[in-house]
């Protein structure tokens, strides 16, 4: 009896262990399941994250401007880049497995940032500007590579570069590479500010500003790191040196304007027109205040300190009389086709047209960009900060190439302005791309 009764007992109390044995699994399995819940959802927003920055960056970058066609699908590629070394086509970059960068890894990623080569080792044509990029962050990198994946995958094949021999020779872009490229990611000046750095970075880097503002020579290579200027790698369009105050440098210029250039592309004495208006509708409108004023200050910095005068031009006083009817012919052109909107004296109206009285932009020593906005019209670039921006008509149906001449080179030199006189020929030249 006394056995049975211990037993029962025992039984009890083996019962009340394993009792308690699973009550503490279950409540471990419960806390595991949780820490578990909350690393995802860490890790989760932690991609999140990092996919909105990338998608900021990507902003920055502007890489949808490139990497989308016409009409096409957004990153998907084949807009057609038109150089005098031949046509390269942009890839598509979104996450298709087989013909975007589905495949590809950070690390792919980064090397054809970095590098310039791609996931399989080729060497890239710097048409994609990895000579500006590479001064971009491993951190930066990863981040607008997160954001490419998280796109929808667009399943597109682009055509391949169509470039011209010798040019196509992966011989003769290796020699180009070792002459030319410098890897390595941006090195701030520790003399300057957080500030100054930041701009430094954006510039030079991901925003790759020196791929259009710089000279090249023969063989498309950036002939120096100041911010110079030179004509677009197969565009009509001049981009003016940021540094030189008889172009678009802004050493005179208050920090403000500077931001206010950038995000709306207009103030009172300038308009950003031809490829600078897209990229300030398609990327510099969408910066944070924090950036775009690091920009301003960078940019800013580049002309401080440069001579500010101004070139000889036409002398009306010494003017002989061909000349002066010549200028006189301009003169009533733009009476009859511009004087309505720019006024009588240039001075145009401030926010919606254009002064011309002073506009550094018709006088630089390129008449390119005036001749074309001349020829094609056009409109600032439409943002937040000015949605319904006030546009030029194209007169190229209107005025022959003469008649273009003559009223270019009377706005390049009335009102104070003094700058060279355009011929038809010049018209003609800017047309064609060939200046």
């Amino acid at each position: 009896m006394r056995y049975q009764i211990f037993s029962s007992n025992h039984w009890k109390c083996n019962a009340l262990f394993w009792w308690c044995i699973a009550v503490l699994i279950l409540a471990l399995s419960a806390m595991v399941a949780d820490a578990i819940a909350a690393d995802t959802e860490r890790s989760s927003e932690g991609q999140g994250e990092g996919v909105m920055r990338g998608a900021y960056l990507a902003r920055v970058g502007n890489c949808m401007g490139c990497h989308t066609t016409k009409g096409g699908q957004p990153f998907a590629g084949g807009r057609r880049l038109s150089t005098s070394f031949g046509i390269f086509v942009t890839p598509n970059i979104t996450p298709d497995m087989e013909t975007g960068i589905g495949l590809w890894s950070e690390e792919d990623f980064w090397q054809a940032l970095h590098q310039g080569r791609s996931r399989d080792g080729r060497l890239l044509y710097p048409a994609f500007p990895y000579t500006e990029y590479t001064k971009v962050t491993r951190q930066d990198a990863d981040a607008i590579f997160a954001y490419l994946q998280s796109l929808s995958p667009v399943s597109q094949v682009n055509s391949p570069h169509d470039i011209f021999f010798p040019y196509n020779s992966k011989s003769l872009l290796a020699i180009w590479r070792a002459l030319y490229f410098k890897e390595g990611a941006y090195e701030p000046d520790q003399s300057k500010s957080e500030t100054w750095n930041r701009g430094a970075y954006l510039v030079q880097g991901l925003g790759h500003c020196n791929a259009c503002h710089t000279t090249r020579n023969i063989l498309g290579a950036s002939q120096d790191e100041a911010l110079a200027g030179g004509q677009i790698m197969g565009m009509n369009w001049y981009a003016p040196s940021l540094s030189s105050h008889l172009e678009a440098g802004s050493g005179g210029w208050e920090i403000e304007e500077i931001v206010a250039l950038l995000t709306t592309g207009i103030t009172k004495r300038a308009v950003a027109s031809g490829p600078m208006a897209t990229v300030v509708r398609q990327s510099l409108q969408y910066l944070s205040q924090e950036d775009t004023y690091a920009m301003a200050v960078y940019l800013k910095s580049l002309s401080e300190n440069v001579s500010s005068n101004m070139p000889g031009g036409v002398s009306f006083s010494v003017m002989s009389g061909s000349l002066r009817k010549h200028m006189d012919l301009g003169g009533k052109l733009y009476e009859e086709y511009c004087q309505t909107c720019h006024g009588s004296d240039g001075k145009g109206v401030p926010g919606i047209y254009p002064a011309l009285a002073g506009n550094r932009g018709v006088t630089m020593d390129s008449p390119m960009n005036v001749i074309l906005s001349v020829l094609n019209g056009g409109y600032p670039p439409t943002t937040a900060g000015n949605p319904r921006p006030y546009g030029m008509p194209p007169f190229q149906q209107v005025l022959r190439n003469e008649e273009v001449a003559l009223v270019v080179s009377y706005i390049r030199n009335a009102w104070g302005n003094r700058s060279s006189l355009v011929s038809a020929v010049d018209v003609d030249r800017s047309k064609g791309g060939n200046y």
